[in-house]
């Protein structure tokens, strides 16, 4: 097996048994995925305490190369440690962060934690030039995709699809086969196909980006509520057959993200139990940081009179500079004028006078 099939492999496997196998705990879990290659994270192994939101909104703070906000406590700024590799000088600058909705908790082999509370949390992020936003929460549209489209769709994923059934292979498992002349099917795999269009127009613009000088950091952030209808129509049952194919489309999507990206990027997918509501459980605000000077000048100036001051010992600097170089240069220019010819031994070294 080659090292792209081995990676598409177990990130499917890991991707799979983190969709499939449920706890009955009812917590919500966050999971880190990233590219065996390219370590971003601690190892699958190391034991990590319930994460606040606010702490996974730090964390992809923290992966696209900037400072955690100021607000973290030191408590939460070590459980950071405990799920980042040590280097801070290496970060992947890319994240793809996946909220999905209507899930249970889960469980797997690899790096998680469960979210201890539900309250929408900030991802700060410095202005437009630093840091880039792909948004895959674009307004819902009732526009149907042809039978060319799913075929398309069903070829990607090695399946196929015919008389409306889009037949999809599983690794050890019968086929996952779903009717889209019924209407839960239907909404559940044209959101995935919605799902996989926005993000192959992400990776489109990470290659307009990676031509730039400076390119900006890259936060692709987005909800998934595909499996409220399923789960609606079907129940667990209907659940578990979607979540299964959700996982195979987003292991395709990784595989295809990290090939884009040279494996700088990482995957945060947060498993969310509630069913959906409006809005997504992460707000991602742009921060206007001021400059060095100014941080500088908001120290020295606290009230008005010590603005007076300054102003008044910067014009008087000034000033006087003015004057003292007007009177050089007048009496540079007098003695110029004024001194004798033979003296200039500068100008007329190398004339011979009578």
């Amino acid at each position: 097996m080659d090292p792209k099939s081995s990676h598409t492999f177990t990130f499917l496997i890991l991707f799979s048994l983190f969709l499939h196998y449920t706890v009955a705990d009812g917590t919500s879990s966050v999971f880190f995925l990233e590219n065996p290659s390219h370590r971003y994270f601690r190892d699958a192994s190391s034991k990590i305490n319930s994460m606040s939101l606010s702490e996974v909104g730090a964390t992809v703070s923290v992966l696209l190369g900037f400072a955690p906000p100021v607000t973290l406590s030191s408590a939460s700024s070590s459980k950071l440690n405990e799920v980042l590799a040590p280097n801070p000088f290496d970060r992947p600058r890319s994240v793809l962060i996946v909220e999905v909705t209507g899930a249970e908790g889960v469980s797997i082999e690899a790096l998680r934690s469960n979210v201890v509370n539900e309250n929408r949390a900030e991802i700060q992020l410095p202005d437009a030039d630093e840091a880039s936003l792909f948004s895959l929460d674009e307004p819902k549209t009732d526009a149907e995709y042809s039978d060319k489209e799913l075929s398309d769709f069903a070829s990607w994923l090695s399946g196929s699809y015919v008389n409306g059934e889009l037949t999809i292979p599983s690794e050890n498992e019968a086929n996952l086969k779903f009717q889209l002349s019924k209407e839960a099917d239907r909404e559940f795999v044209t959101s995935l196909v919605s799902l996989t269009h926005k993000i192959q127009r992400a990776m489109e613009m990470h290659q307009d980006l990676s031509g730039a000088v400076h390119r900006p950091s890259e936060l692709i952030s987005g909800k998934f509520d595909g499996l409220k209808a399923l789960k609606e129509h079907y129940g667990a049952e209907g659940v578990a057959k979607g979540t299964k194919l959700f996982s195979i489309v987003m292991s395709k999507m990784f595989d295809s993200l990290s090939e884009a990206y040279k494996g700088q990027i990482v995957g945060v997918i947060v498993c969310n139990e509630t069913p959906s509501v409006a809005g997504s459980l992460f707000n991602v605000v742009f921060t206007s940081r001021p400059s060095a000077r100014w941080l500088e000048e908001a120290k020295a100036l606290p009230n008005a009179t010590a603005i007076e001051e300054i102003i008044l010992v910067r014009r008087t600097v000034a000033w006087i500079t003015g004057i003292l170089l007007i009177i050089a240069t007048v009496l540079g220019i007098y003695f110029l004028f004024s001194m004798p010819l033979t003296r200039d031994t500068l100008l007329y070294s190398n004339v011979k006078l009578d």
